[in-house]
């Protein structure tokens, strides 16, 4: 990647607008999980160390365009005062005159941070292209330098990730060069043997990634909801299972291409009765053979099988990347796969192996092992990781300044 870095832009007395993603979970505007905020603290402390002022941007939730106080990033504000032992200003929207008069006011060492950019709808891509570059030029309108720093929506191309780099001299940050450095790396020059584990609910989330490691990895293990197409593909019932019928063929089509890389569950576990609205067994589990799976069952969770059969092959892997659960692992009950797999990981990095771990449920998934400081490296992108290891640009690092 030979964009520009932060490293390479003159700071000193200028006022610079990072775009960082301070989308963290909140619980009664409580923040739950302080991660990503935490993510970019290198390239704040950075801009401050070098005499210049920092106005940070960033969404929260999905407000859909309208100011909501439920999705404010006063919260954050907050967090970032803590972690910096200074105070962070909060404005009280993100363009405007008042907005643009307190910006003008900051001195050296002094953070501002914006109200939620998507609390106006032209920050999004289903705005038209002029009010979009509109919206960014009044963003960009507010600093001297734009840096953008938040990986995990590297992959749109909204107003404050993507199209104000066109108004503003430009770079990206040290979370950024991180991500990448590990992704590009697992994807291209692995230690091999290089394993890629691919869970969670959809197949068609995964079609593209699965296309590209069936030419780059040495085994991909297959699990989570998405097991049960491939099942179908195999011709097995899969009762209540998730299923997409359309994607059948396709799923066919990976066995064919794939039959000494993928690695599928052996079993799994099964009930009858679930509740998703409380995350909850109704019936209880039961372990299912693969080819035993009744028309009334619904399969959860992998089986013991399954889990030794993973574990065999994660052993020998030098190189390994993990994205989606391999089960609904917010319920207890049924997270005993997913748990499983962390542990795998957390082993397998300390036998030397390199652990690179997706970003969204599967980082939470580490988290809820309590092994998050076991992996190599924890993508704070879950989309992000998943386009760049697809091979497709990321819209809000290619508009960025190239490096000369």
């Amino acid at each position: 990647m030979n964009k520009k870095k932060i490293t390479n832009l003159s700071l000193k007395g200028k006022r610079i607008i990072m775009r960082v993603d301070f989308n963290v979970p909140l619980a009664n505007g409580v923040i739950t999980d302080n991660s990503r905020i935490a993510a970019a603290l290198p390239s704040i402390k950075y801009v401050l160390e070098n005499q210049a002022s920092l106005i940070l941007m960033s969404h929260l939730g999905r407000p859909k365009g309208v100011s909501n106080p439920k999705y404010s990033l006063s919260p954050c504000a907050k967090e970032l005062s803590k972690l910096l032992s200074k105070e962070v200003l909060m404005a009280k929207d993100c363009i405007g005159d008042k907005v643009k008069h307190q910006a003008e006011s900051l001195v050296a060492g002094e953070v501002l941070l914006l109200e939620n950019v998507r609390f106006h709808k032209e920050e999004d891509t289903k705005t038209d292209d002029a009010g979009r570059k509109a919206f960014a030029k009044k963003l960009a309108s507010l600093a001297d330098i734009y840096i953008n720093d938040a990986f995990g929506t590297a992959h749109r191309e909204h107003a404050s990730t993507a199209n104000i780099a066109k108004f503003l001299p430009n770079g990206h940050g040290f979370l950024i060069e991180k991500e990448i450095k590990f992704l590009h790396s697992a994807i291209e020059t692995p230690k091999r043997p290089l394993v890629a584990i691919l869970g969670g609910a959809k197949v068609s989330d995964k079609i593209p990634i699965i296309n590209r490691l069936l030419e780059k990895a040495d085994k991909i293990i297959i699990g989570g909801g998405m097991a049960y197409t491939f099942y179908k593909a195999m011709g097995y019932e899969v009762g209540k299972s998730l299923l997409d019928e359309s994607l059948v063929s396709v799923c066919k089509d990976f066995l064919k291409r794939g039959k000494d890389k993928i690695v599928l569950p052996e079993d799994c576990m099964g009930t009858t009765a679930f509740d998703f609205g409380e995350m909850k067994v109704i019936d209880p589990l039961k372990l299912y053979p693969r080819d035993e799976i009744g028309k009334d069952v619904e399969g959860l969770d992998i089986g013991i099988k399954s889990i030794e059969k993973f574990k065999n092959t994660i052993e020998s892997a030098k190189t390994i990347m993990w994205n989606g659960p391999m089960g609904v692992f917010e319920c207890d009950e049924t997270a005993k796969g997913t748990m499983a797999m962390a542990n795998m990981l957390a082993e397998a990095t300390d036998n030397g192996a390199v652990t690179i771990i997706g970003g969204g449920d599967s980082a939470s998934a580490i988290k809820k092992a309590n092994l998050t400081h076991k992996m190599t490296h924890i993508s704070t992108g879950g989309g992000a990781s998943l386009e760049f290891l697809e091979g497709k640009e990321l819209p809000g690092i290619s508009f960025l300044d190239d490096e000369k």
